[in-house]
């Protein structure tokens, strides 16, 4: 079993007064994907937002790298090796694919290396070197779901956590979406995947953890989960199994 690059412990946050988190615990493990599933609403984002010191954190630990970042500010833990792949495929609508992928890389001072993340992503993304000189804002939904995820690497982040990537997709990019996401975790990438597609996300994942109420309600293998009656009955409309 791998060795865990960050561990949530018994976390308890939440806005204002109020708690989303009531006592949270999860890891991801480096070279694997760790899925984060549950409804809207059970705080997977509030957890995200949490990590990257976003939500008021009352209670309970975040270790990165053997580091407590509980409570840091967001740019101490981007620096760190946490990257952040937001839903919704924010991009720079006015700025070239260029320009976007290069603001990624804002924290490297080594043009050597901004170039070899450049290739990288280029090769992962053949369209979007076609398109290097277009603005985001005219690039399709599943184009701008590359080039947010693009940008990300090109920090070259230890874990990469990436929030909802089908939302507001077409079923194709869906598929070619989750395509990438299994080849990021073949080429040993960690991966942070928050999703409500399931099958899928199971699919690409090599542990999971179902969220209900703030807490985690089942933590299994990717296969256990695929097989568990208590996750497709109580979370996922009472299908046998999520294959």
């Amino acid at each position: 079993m791998s060795e865990a690059i960050l561990t949530v412990d018994n976390l308890v946050a939440g806005y204002g007064n109020a708690n989303v988190l009531n006592g949270i615990s999860v890891q991801a493990r480096d070279g694997e994907i760790t899925c984060l599933l549950g409804a809207n609403g059970v705080g997977k984002s509030t957890l995200i937002k949490a990590i990257f010191g976003l939500a008021s954190v009352r209670q309970g630990t975040v270790r990165f790298l053997g580091k407590d970042i509980t409570g840091w500010e967001t740019h101490r833990v981007v620096a760190e090796g946490l990257a952040c792949i937001p839903e919704g495929n924010r991009v720079f609508p006015r700025m070239s694919v260029l320009d976007n992928l290069m603001a990624g890389a804002y924290l490297e001072n080594s043009r050597a290396k901004i170039a070899s993340r450049l290739e990288r992503v280029m090769t992962l993304f053949p369209r979007l070197a076609e398109r290097r000189e277009q603005f985001a804002g005219t690039l399709s939904g599943g184009e701008r779901s590359m080039l947010s995820i693009g940008r990300g690497l090109m920090s070259n982040p230890r874990l990469l956590v990436i929030d909802e990537p089908s939302l507001g997709l077409s079923p194709l990019f869906v598929k070619e979406n989750f395509k990438l996401i299994r080849q990021l975790g073949d080429d040993e990438c960690t991966i942070l995947l928050v999703e409500q597609n399931v099958r899928q996300t199971l699919e690409v994942s090599h542990h999971g953890y179902v969220i209900s109420q703030g807490k985690v309600a089942v933590e299994g293998s990717a296969e256990d989960l695929r097989q568990s009656a208590e996750v497709s009955e109580a979370y996922f409309g009472g299908e046998a199994s999520v294959h």
